[in-house]
Parts: structure tokens; C-alpha cells; sequence
């Protein structure tokens, strides 16, 4: 069944732990394969029947397994960097002190710079800092799964 998914072993490593991370988070209920390869179905099964009434939904009509695989990866990421009702009540999502956020774009000023060699003023891109320090933090929680699993 991996071989669908169009990934190598090292990959496969970071889906499994990132679907562990989400059964944890209570995001889904069951991190195997197997399930992920139900909830795809059920998803293409959603569509096709929005499809057949006429209803207007966002996406493609059908996920093909490496498709769907993405869209959870990515769902589950954005759970956590622009907090969903289920992350916020498990309080697993940190927040960041303003000091903290002027330290990131001080140290990363080259992200925030234009064309002509100005930069956006701090006040101007601090919350794409707070969520660019969650998506850290999220890649810190994956990579310390994998350690475990080490």
C-alpha cells in the first residue's frame, strides 16, 4: 500500500510520525494506512456527492492517494500553526512573547525585505512571524517522534 503514496522509506518516517502527532491531538482517530486510506475514500465519496447536487466545494473532485496524503499533512500543520478550537482546548500550541517575535525577524530580517531593499516594518509581518515560529515548533514535535522512534 506505500508504494501508492509515490514516497521513499525516509519520507514514510515523517508521515507516520505526523499522523501519530495528529492521533494524539485527536485531529483523527486511527494513524494507520489503512484508515487514511478509508478517510480518502470518504472524502472522494463527499465530493462526488457534492458534485452530483450541484454544490460548490473547494478542491479537486477526487484525491488520488499522494493527493490526499498532502491535503492531511498539510491540514494537520495548519491545525496547529493557525490554531483550530481542538488545539486550542488541548493548549498544545505555544505562544510567543513580542520579545520572542522581534528576536525571529531581527535574526531573519533577509525574509522581510522588498524588492528595492527596504524591509516591512515589524508591525507589518509579526503575525506571519508568530505562525512562522509555530511551524518550527510543529517540525520540533514531529522531529522528536521520530527520535523516539529511533
Amino acid at each position: 500500500m506505500k508504494n501508492k503514496y509515490c514516497l521513499y522509506e525516509k519520507d514514510w518516517q515523517k508521515v507516520k510520525a505526523a499522523l501519530l502527532l495528529a492521533k494524539n491531538f485527536g485531529l483523527i482517530l486511527d494513524d494507520s494506512l489503512e484508515a487514511l486510506e478509508e478517510r480518502r475514500k470518504e472524502k472522494n465519496e463527499e465530493n462526488r456527492h457534492k458534485q452530483e447536487k450541484g454544490e460548490l466545494f473547494y478542491g479537486p473532485c477526487f484525491y488520488t492517494p499522494p493527493m490526499y496524503l498532502q491535503y492531511e499533512l498539510t491540514r494537520f500543520r495548519l491545525d496547529f500553526v493557525q490554531p483550530s478550537e481542538k488545539i486550542k482546548q488541548l493548549g498544545v500550541c505555544p505562544s510567543f512573547t513580542r520579545e520572542e517575535r522581534l528576536n525571529f525577524y531581527e535574526n531573519n530580517h533577509d525574509l522581510f525585505g522588498r524588492y528595492h531593499g527596504d524591509y516591512f516594518p515589524f508591525e507589518d509581518v509579526e503575525q506571519i512571524i508568530e505562525k512562522r515560529l509555530r511551524e518550527e515548533a510543529y517540525d520540533k514535535l514531529i522531529q522528536n517522534i521520530l527520535c523516539q522512534s529511533d
